[in-house]
């Protein structure tokens, strides 16, 4: 279990958390079509009253997330919350606005009305996929950011009980050592001026509206709802194949952010689509997710042509399963594609040299080793995860649900 292993362990953890992330944001994508799924006020809080059943799934997800980036790759953590701040502050507040939302729109007292807060659930079902899936884009895209290596190995910190003995003025100028700062005012923002960002992120909104439309189907009880879902299945499919097939396009034939084994970036023509056909079974991954995903979206539209809910289809596949599943090996085989194979996961636009890798900036082996052992607790949080899911699941919500004391 060398130091290399666990670098490329972690990040495949990460990966993982990131596409499971993806998926969870059917709760956003339902979200953002409240009024057209829901068409009525009673069909609007059975929509909220779905997802509500999942908000916390979703925003746990994206705190552990951060919370693994930061205990594994804390260079990445630093350069880009911290300088970046500006794109993940609006994601933040958005998710806030989501929470109150869902407690507090039906509340007794609530002088501002229902409408004002399912507002909030659509600006954050749109604002949230589209600035998490332009962050994931700049992984290949870019960022505007410097990072000062050499303030990473001075001297004073290679001996800790040296920089305990430290005066307190020493350590006050210690403390104001910059690693990394963002090149610009900007602060992330200026992302959303790159177009290719913009087609990844409008892809991951797309791509969680059909997530959310397929979970709402199975799992509200209204012919009146099931009916409009359908039909917004087709709007929202057409869009996103377009656009995330002229991103696959795109990201196959550009230039790559490549490293060597003294760690010297250097841009390699075609390297992401070497890196799939180096890791032959990352390519198999990223396929059998596509193949998953559109096979999730056929089977709910071919469900339609039937006369009833019981198609010979089956209840059992209805498509947000094999859909989800297949986002979470897409969008896993498409992370593990930008960090795995001697690649720069976070390639800096303004000076080559900062770019960010899993060998230069990851904790130490001591901290990857230790949490590697604590990550064997992981399959036990997901099996209650699943209990859980399937407990809350287990009825179907209806009209005489949304009437009781406990539903949004």
């Amino acid at each position: 279990m060398t130091y290399t292993f666990l670098q490329h362990y972690w990040w495949f953890i990460v990966s993982l958390l990131g596409a499971l992330l993806v998926f969870l944001l059917f709760v956003q994508g339902a979200n953002s079509q409240v009024y057209s799924l829901g068409a009525t006020d009673e069909g609007r809080r059975l929509v909220v009253n779905s997802t509500g059943r999942k908000w916390e799934f979703t925003f746990t997800t994206l705190v552990t997330f951060g919370g693994a980036f930061f205990a594994s790759f804390p260079l990445f953590y630093s350069t880009s919350f911290g300088g970046a701040y500006w794109l993940w502050m609006i994601i933040l507040f958005t998710f806030v606005l989501q929470a109150v939302s869902y407690e507090f729109q039906n509340k007794l007292g609530n002088f501002l009305g229902p409408r004002l807060f399912q507002f909030f659930l659509v600006l954050n079902g749109i604002v949230g996929p589209l600035l998490l899936g332009g962050a994931v884009a700049t992984f290949f895209e870019g960022s505007n950011f410097i990072v000062q290596f050499d303030n990473l190995t001075n001297s004073q910190f290679d001996n800790l009980a040296a920089a305990v003995q430290l005066s307190n003025s020493e350590i006050g100028q210690l403390s104001n050592v910059v690693v990394s700062r963002w090149g610009n005012a900007s602060h992330g923002l200026d992302a959303l001026l790159n177009p290719w960002v913009l087609v990844f992120g409008f892809a991951v909104v797309f791509l969680a509206r059909l997530l959310g439309t397929l979970y709402v189907i199975n799992n509200v009880e209204d012919n009146g709802i099931r009916s409009r879902g359908r039909h917004s299945l087709m709007v929202n499919a057409v869009p996103f194949v377009v656009l995330f097939v002229a991103y696959l396009l795109h990201l196959l034939l550009k230039d790559g952010y490549a490293y060597n084994a003294e760690g010297y970036i250097l841009m390699e023509p075609n390297k992401y689509l070497h890196n799939l056909i180096d890791m032959w079974y990352v390519a198999i991954i990223l396929i059998i997710g596509v193949v998953l995903v559109l096979y999730g979206i056929a089977t709910e539209l071919l469900r339609d042509t039937q006369t009833s809910d019981a198609a010979p289809l089956g209840p059992a596949l209805s498509g947000i399963w094999p859909a989800g599943i297949g986002t979470v090996l897409t969008v896993l085989a498409l992370l593990l594609t930008v960090g795995w194979n001697m690649t720069a996961y976070y390639p800096s636009t303004a000076n080559l040299q900062s770019s960010l890798t899993i060998a230069n900036s990851s904790s130490s082996e001591f901290t990857l080793r230790t949490m590697f052992y604590v990550s064997f607790l992981v399959p036990f949080v997901l099996a209650y995860i699943v209990y859980c899911w399937r407990a809350i699941d287990k009825k179907k919500i209806t009209r005489e649900e949304i009437n009781s004391d406990h539903a949004y």
